[in-house]
């Protein structure tokens, strides 16, 4: 008995199942998109804020506008932890560009940070700065 041995389908074999594990993969990727188990990711709002110091114990606060700048109710900032102030309420409307705030009493060196709160309930991080 004279025995040979054949390779030939080795290869074909190997294609297979690496085509198939490609596809498996594929697949579970697209299914977690499509059924919303990637996460509820939100989008960030395109506004801004800036500051700054017109004497040492006073900080300035100016809206400038941006792309959501129509749905920006509210911008609370703290100094250090303490509330400083508030621009804009919550029922009357937007803040309009350019709208200025001074608030005294405010620390040289302190950390400012304005949290915005928008038409649709959600907050963000506008400014986090020390000034």
């Amino acid at each position: 008995m004279a025995f040979t041995k054949n390779d030939e389908a080795v290869s074909p074999v190997i294609g297979v199942i690496l085509m198939v594990a490609i596809t498996v993969i594929l697949a579970a990727v697209i299914a977690a998109f499509v059924f919303g188990m990637a996460g509820n990711i939100q989008k960030t709002k395109v506004v801004t804020v800036t500051l700054s110091r017109p004497a040492p114990a006073s900080l300035s606060v100016v809206f400038q506008g941006g792309q959501d700048a129509a749905t920006l109710y509210k911008v609370s900032f703290t100094a250090n932890g303490n509330p400083v102030g508030t621009m804009g309420t919550t029922g009357s409307g937007p803040i309009l560009v350019g709208s200025t705030r001074t608030y005294t009493g405010v620390a040289a060196n302190s950390h400012i940070i304005g949290v915005g709160t928008f038409a649709d309930g959600s907050t963000q991080v506008l400014v986090d700065t020390t000034i």
